[in-house]
């Protein structure tokens, strides 16, 4: 009975962990012939015996009858005046098998065997958790904002998982408050000692894509597929489409009436601003494509180095390269290629410019930086726009641009 009492005392930890009887046995058996083993040193000549409908169990030693006085090993022998105690017909040579009580291994060890079953248990759990996430890698996990720390952000799923967003993987506008549904990928789950570590990211390009999934029928459905995704977090992503179908524009499909489609997935990335675009395998087609506001006058590939130099109007350069350089950052992602700008312009007007770099010491470098940003890095480049233009697309104070562009104008007056 004490065998019975003990297992179902244990046994009250599969209600609780939600481990089905059979698995429980399992670890079950496992402790005991680790405390078998501690006991006696070894556990090989024990039989355990587990009914997992009854919650029963019984440990039998296995022994070898030995004449009396040549006992070598007391755990794998007995000796004959002892084995007749058991039965009073054993002869020498005979195996003679006798149960063994739990409470024979005494209370220590069976506080213990509790010890042991807790960390089984939990090693148990890890493991499920660590496959029930690793199969989840690269798709979409809703969980609530558990607490905000300063450099990650501590979800809870709805079974009481603990997640992990990092700082690195969350978009720059991502504000969050307890309490708060977040949505992201299951990125990585990583084993720390025996817990995993579940790692969620909003950055990912594959958050992207996830999120054309939901949102796009056609894409669910594989009518429409995703060739490929690019994206600076927050700020701007390409994601280039193609149709199994002739008959189905797949950029329409996905921008949707007035960006209807498409609206969801800007407001859920912090308003960040995506350029679908029709995939092609003309590489010429594709770059220019890619390249979108910008209107490309011609293309000059390098496929041996993977270059392109791409000829612009002049008014077209700052569009191709977009503010902070992200736009023609994003192509040369998108396409495969390293993107090199060639302007288009007035020969003589060209040839009498100059550039910024030349003003460095009456422009501060954060100033020239900040034109070359938008691709705009000589004279003349920038006398052609408004003040009130390069304001709206700069990082710079109106007084600044007043100064630099007397300054650019004082060069060719004189």
């Amino acid at each position: 009975m004490e065998n019975i009492a003990l297992i179902e005392s244990f046994s009250e930890f599969k209600d609780d962990k939600l481990i089905d009887r059979v698995t429980l046995m399992a670890i079950l058996e496992d402790v005991f012939r680790n405390a078998l083993k501690k006991k006696y040193g070894s556990d090989d000549n024990f039989d355990i015996i587990i009914n997992p409908d009854k919650g029963d169990m019984e440990i039998w030693r296995n022994r070898v009858v030995v004449a009396d006085g040549e006992v070598e090993d007391e755990n794998s022998e007995i000796s004959l005046s002892e084995a007749r105690k058991i039965e009073p017909d054993f002869e020498v040579g005979e195996d003679v098998s006798e149960e063994v009580k739990l409470i024979d291994l005494g209370r220590r060890a069976i506080l213990a065997l509790r010890q042991n079953l807790i960390s089984k248990i939990h090693e148990h759990d890890s493991t499920n958790l660590y496959k029930q996430f690793k199969d989840l890698i690269g798709e979409i996990y809703t969980a609530e904002v558990h607490h905000v720390r300063p450099r990650v952000v501590i979800l809870v799923d709805d079974d009481g998982n603990e997640i992990v967003l990092p700082k690195e993987k969350q978009i720059p506008s991502d504000f969050f408050r307890k309490g708060d549904n977040v949505r992201g990928i299951i990125e990585n789950v990583e084993l720390k000692g025996n817990k995993p570590q579940i790692i969620m990211s909003r950055t990912s390009e594959k958050f992207l894509e996830k999120l054309f999934e939901q949102e796009i029928p056609e894409i669910f459905d594989g009518l429409i597929m995703i060739k490929k995704v690019v994206r600076i977090p927050g700020e701007k992503a390409k994601v280039a489409v193609d149709s199994y179908d002739d008959r189905i524009d797949p950029v329409g499909a996905c921008v949707g009436m007035k960006g209807s489609r498409i609206h969801g997935i800007v407001r859920e990335l912090g308003n960040e601003n995506i350029d679908v675009i029709n995939y092609t395998s003309n590489n010429q087609l594709f770059i220019t494509r890619a390249l979108s506001p910008a209107k490309v006058s011609s293309i000059k590939i390098d496929e041996e180095k993977k270059r392109a130099e791409v000829f612009l109007k002049l008014e077209e350069v700052s569009k191709a390269i977009g503010r902070g350089g992200h736009n023609i950052k994003l192509a040369g992602l998108l396409t495969g290629y390293e993107l090199d700008v060639i302007r288009e312009g007035n020969v003589a007007e060209e040839e009498d410019d100059v550039e910024l770099t030349e003003f460095s010491d009456e422009i501060d470098a954060w100033v020239i930086d900040e034109f070359a940003k938008i691709g705009l890095d000589t004279a003349r480049s920038v006398l052609k726009h408004t003040i009130e233009d390069l304001v709206r697309r700069t990082d710079l104070e109106e007084e600044t641009v007043q100064d630099v562009m007397k300054i650019l104008k004082s060069e060719f007056e004189a």
